[in-house]
């Protein structure tokens, strides 16, 4: 390493430590990459069978973290996670921590190979993008590989939630091994008080329940004593049914500590509406 003499001038000075952060950042990169590359994450035979299988096609552009483009036109959204988040023309955006990293390691992973598809739900989104599971010719499982490499978070729909519990499997390893973004304040798990100051984010929420509500049809989970201004989550009528579907009933989480993800709204003090009992992780009994 090359240290600044006594003579260097402050430009010479400020030069040098520019170089050395640029040279730290892109050996992050290159690690964050390499492990990619080395730790193919295979998905056990059973559950790759549960998918319904789409067709092979080669990769010829990397939108971002999530997304990419086939040879045939097709644009591919990595189903149940979001990676950090590039502007793309949207003017305003602004452009979320490892955006740029997790683009390079999606493309260092399948830009320019072939890759499978395979679907576990509602295929194509309003964008008409196809909303798959991507695996390498390797056998290695795309969106598995991004979460335990810190560079996506686990992020489902009410008609996509096929492997979200292996996905969620591999995103709580990566956060306790701290690795990626799990390292920065940005996407820190939020306690209920400090939710009110990231509105409009998407965001990990982790508390107790204080009590259940039940109005007009719409369930309620409190997590303080003030539903007026306190954190809820609140779950519409028509989604509560895929609560009911797996045996879970309002009362269920009274107490209960939990976390939840999805996007932070302000409606009496911060909310998060949920639709599938995916995005609440119960933590104690």
């Amino acid at each position: 390493m090359i240290l600044p003499s006594r003579t260097a001038t402050l430009d010479d000075r400020n030069a040098i430590v520019t170089t050395m952060m640029l040279l730290q950042s892109t050996l992050s990169l290159l690690l964050i990459v390499s492990g990619i590359t080395a730790a193919a994450a295979d998905i056990p035979a059973p559950l790759r069978g549960s998918l319904e299988p789409g067709h092979s096609a080669r990769v010829v552009e990397v939108v971002d973290g999530d997304t990419v483009i086939l040879d045939d036109g097709r644009q591919v959204r990595l189903v149940g996670i979001q990676a950090p988040k590039l502007p793309l023309g949207r003017p305003g955006f602004e452009r979320w921590p490892l955006a740029d990293e997790a683009k390079h390691a999606l493309e260092s992973m399948v830009l320019g190979e072939t890759v499978t598809l395979a679907y576990g739900g509602q295929r194509v989104d309003r964008y008409n993008r196809l909303l798959a599971h991507l695996f390498t010719k390797d056998g290695g499982w795309v969106q598995a590989q991004l979460l335990k490499s810190g560079l996506a978070r686990v992020y489902s729909f009410p008609d996509n939630r096929a492997l979200v519990a292996e996905m969620l499997r591999f995103e709580r390893t990566s956060r306790r091994k701290k690795t990626g973004i799990w390292t920065l304040p940005y996407y820190v798990v939020l306690d209920p008080e400090a939710s009110a100051l990231h509105l409009e984010r998407f965001a990990l929420v982790e508390g107790r329940v204080q009590d259940t509500a039940r109005v007009r049809g719409r369930v309620f989970l409190n997590f303080g004593a003030d539903w007026r201004t306190d954190f809820t989550i609140s779950i519409a009528p028509k989604y509560w049914k895929n609560f009911l579907n797996v045996g879970i009933n309002p009362g269920d989480y009274k107490g209960r500590r939990v976390r939840v993800r999805g996007w932070l709204k302000s409606h009496n003090g911060p909310m998060v509406e949920v639709t599938h009992p995916e995005q609440i992780e119960v933590l104690t009994p």
